[in-house]
């Protein structure tokens, strides 16, 4: 199993770090884990061509995760891609899917069909091989024993007051017969996530904020309530005993600032610890 931070950042724009998205390689299938700005240009950057993609998994629906979806599904859909695609996310994701095709590029999409037809050839619409299944702690089994399941994480539902429907956010784990690999998403601690995240090895996990970083109290309730900081992220991690624990979703810092995070996350988590970078390739096994 392979795990390639394709971008690392979060919704400020950053120079050096993609909006988040993350592919994991198992036993020949191509799984990516959100769409994030960027995310097209990031898997040519990685060799990994768009067509090959077996599944998209998205974990919320904030812009910075799935910026870079509409661009994802419409050139696939350009490129001449009919083989279905498994597009899972919580409640939504459908109706997000949807708006892209029935409103936001209707118009592009009548022109180019219009187009082929015009030049003797035919050419469906993008939703022909686009499959959305939404979930919050399901299962998606995939041919050659590779399995993810789907669980429910907290980013900021409960503190904020939203129901299911009306805000959620899913965790993932990757599992084959040998290695298992967790997605955070977004998250704190609770709910499902320790459970997903269980004897990893590896857990990909949102970091956003260094202990350096939080020094009031709106940064101690966002790292606490909403989306981890570094230091949460460790906790999470040697609880649930991982292996390794694999750092993105990071707010733009210096080289030296990144080093001091790496060092205060060793403090707590006794596994491995990687600061994500873009187009950083992991080898699981």
């Amino acid at each position: 199993m392979r795990v390639t931070l394709l971008g690392t950042g979060g919704p400020r724009p950053d120079p050096v770090r993609q909006g988040p998205a993350t592919l994991v390689e198992a036993d020949g299938l191509s799984l990516l884990f959100d769409a994030g700005r960027g995310v097209a240009t990031q898997l040519a950057r990685a060799g990994v061509p768009i067509m090959d993609l077996d599944a998209v998994f998205i974990t919320h629906h904030h812009f910075d995760h799935i910026g870079g979806l509409a661009d994802l599904l419409m050139s696939m859909w350009n490129l001449g891609r009919t083989k279905p695609l498994p597009v899972v996310g919580p409640h939504g994701t459908g109706s997000i899917v949807n708006s892209m095709f029935e409103h936001v590029y209707a118009r592009d999409i009548a022109y180019r069909i219009t187009e082929e037809s015009h030049l003797g050839r035919s050419m469906g619409a993008p939703s022909d091989f686009i499959q959305v299944t939404e979930t919050l702690d399901g299962s998606t089994e995939f041919s050659g024993g590779v399995t993810v399941r789907s669980g429910r994480v907290e980013h900021g539902s409960s503190v904020l007051g939203f129901s299911a429907e009306e805000w959620s956010a899913c965790g993932y784990r990757v599992s084959t017969e040998r290695d298992h690999v967790a997605v955070s998403g977004d998250a704190v601690g609770g709910l499902d996530l320790e459970s997903l995240a269980a004897g990893a090895d590896a857990l990909v996990m949102c970091a956003y904020l260094s202990e350096d970083e939080i020094r009031s109290e709106d940064d101690r309730f966002l790292s606490d309530k909403i989306i981890a900081g570094a230091p949460q992220a460790a906790g999470i991690a040697a609880t649930a005993r991982a292996e390794r624990l694999i750092l993105t979703h990071i707010r733009e810092k210096s080289d030296e600032a990144l080093e001091r995070m790496k060092a205060q996350v060793s403090e707590i988590f006794p596994g491995e610890v990687i600061i994500g970078h873009d187009l950083l390739s992991i080898e699981i096994s």
